[in-house]
């Protein structure tokens, strides 16, 4: 079966997914016997099974390709047309998917905010690269940080809501197991006020994440990334990746930085202040590595010895992995059922308000409530009174 389409719309895809021709085709004629051919794909008509397949790449409905209204390119629409070079050099499909989605998101959040008289205005001020990344720091510590907890998981949640009390919205993406092309960032930040973080299972990682993408909010500088704390003190990045990654830092470590600095030498011959290092990791959800980068930045711990110590970290690390398929499969064999289950993103309480709110001004139905927070109708009564 033949339908017309609107070969436009394809195109804008393209372009916004960064995709050749050639490229976009080799994906969509995956396990076929005969490739599609560019005819085939921007010809007057086009076989429905071709458009199937070309929505299972993009994800936008049939109704999206039938549509014959022109897509809009403008800036407005796509971080993809706002910005021609990311910190990321090669962003996958998985990735450009997920900040689209999170893009529509914006978009639509934006319009429910306008219909309902509630506003995203900026709180926080706008700095420069210029700016001692370490002052404002410590400036903004006194406003955004949430206090310590212990569990990182609950560090993670009262620091999103801290945030949401000056209109920054914070959200996290989970990906599932068996997930094809799972997205290759970490996090990206979205003018005027979204942050995006991939939920992983180490939260330490993640809210470093946070802390990088809050540097780009406060330098209002769009970005889509892998974030590497392992890098945050090398002087080879670019002025802006520098920025936020210091103030990441400096914000998450507090005074401990001082009380890093005053370790002095580090070596084999103080074991490396092993447990100094795991105090300060704990007291700041700073990972090890991360604080004997910023040793070996400060020039306290040699070349030498910070390989060896990120070797035997590494070393720590695959063998708790280890442990822990070890006990997968013990449990297996006992036919023991593993409790696990998909994890479920952090809420901001700035997102439930701006839905609640519009529910309440009636720009929302109960069915669109449970829609956007992606709950059960019978779980509505925890949101809407």
């Amino acid at each position: 079966m033949k339908i017309e389409h609107n070969t436009a719309r394809i195109r804008h895809l393209l372009e916004m997914y960064r995709l050749s021709v050639p490229d976009f085709l080799e994906k969509i004629s995956e396990g076929l016997k005969n490739p599609i051919t560019e005819g085939d794909v921007f010809g007057k008509e086009i076989q429905l099974s071709h458009l199937k397949r070309i929505d299972k790449l993009f994800e936008k409905g049939l109704h999206y390709y039938l549509d014959p209204k022109a897509p809009d390119s403008s800036k407005e629409v796509s971080v993809f047309f706002r910005k021609e070079e990311f910190n990321q050099e090669s962003l996958n499909i998985g990735a450009v998917k997920t900040v689209n989605a999170f893009e529509d998101l914006k978009h639509s959040l934006s319009a429910i905010a306008k219909l309902s008289d509630y506003t995203f205005e900026r709180n926080i001020k706008t700095y420069s690269v210029r700016s001692d990344a370490r002052r404002v720091a410590g400036e903004l510590r006194e406003k955004l940080y949430p206090g310590f907890q212990t569990k990182r998981r609950d560090f993670l949640k009262a620091w999103i809501s801290k945030l949401a009390e000056f209109n920054i919205l914070v959200f996290e993406f989970v990906e599932t197991w068996n997930k094809k092309e799972k997205a290759n960032i970490d996090g990206f930040y979205l003018k005027p006020n979204m942050i995006v973080l991939k939920r992983h299972q180490s939260f330490t990682r993640e809210i470093f994440t946070l802390a990088h993408e809050l540097g780009h909010y406060l330098l209002d500088e769009e970005e889509v990334e892998l974030v590497d704390d392992q890098t945050m003190n090398l002087r080879d990045q670019n002025r802006v990746e520098t920025w936020c990654n210091q103030f990441a830092f400096h914000f998450l470590a507090g005074d401990y930085s001082t009380a890093l600095n005053e370790l002095g030498e580090t070596g084999p011959q103080n074991d490396y202040h092993r447990e100094t290092i795991e105090n300060i990791s704990r007291q700041t959800h700073l990972s090890r590595l991360a604080l004997y980068t910023h040793l070996l930045f400060k020039n306290q711990i040699s070349h030498a010895n910070y390989k060896k110590v990120k070797r035997d970290l590494k070393e720590e690390h695959l063998r708790k992995q280890d442990e822990a398929e070890r006990e997968r499969q013990r449990k297996k064999e006992l036919g023991i059922k593993s409790q696990g289950r998909t994890a479920q993103p952090i809420k901001s309480p700035l997102f439930i308000s701006t839905i609640q709110q519009a529910y309440y001004s009636g720009v929302l139905d109960e069915y669109e409530v449970c829609k956007k927070l992606n709950i059960k109708p019978e779980k509505i009564g925890d949101y809407i009174e």
